[in-house]
């Protein structure tokens, strides 16, 4: 079984920066693919970002230029570097990795 643990969630300002961080441990072979999706109360969840073992990235349109994704791999571990937050970045962060595998998710809240 692979467990997810993630941290770094909290409370910011607009225009504020957080860092999420996401550590992945039990029966791992592969970094494969990790990343991070968000859901807002009443919202889908949807994809945030991604990073694969090769380094290749993938970012939702809505974070591209504000948000930067990088993984450790002989760790196990993404980061999610956050900046310029916006109220509508509000949600509540899951990490996941190719299994896929879920963290317990984590609340980032932006205040106005």
């Amino acid at each position: 079984q692979v467990q997810l643990v993630e941290s770094g969630g909290g409370l910011v300002q607009t225009g504020g920066s957080l860092r999420l961080s996401c550590a992945a441990s039990g029966s791992i072979s592969r970094f494969n693919v990790m990343g991070w999706y968000r859901q807002a109360p009443g919202k889908q969840r949807e994809l945030v970002a991604t990073v694969t073992s090769t380094g290749n990235t993938n970012y939702a349109d809505s974070v591209k230029g504000r948000f930067t994704i990088s993984g450790d791999y002989a760790k196990y571990t993404v980061y999610l570097q956050m900046n310029s937050l916006k109220p509508e970045d509000t949600a509540v962060y899951y990490c996941f990795k190719t299994g896929p595998y879920w963290g317990q998710g984590t609340q980032v809240t932006v205040s106005e």
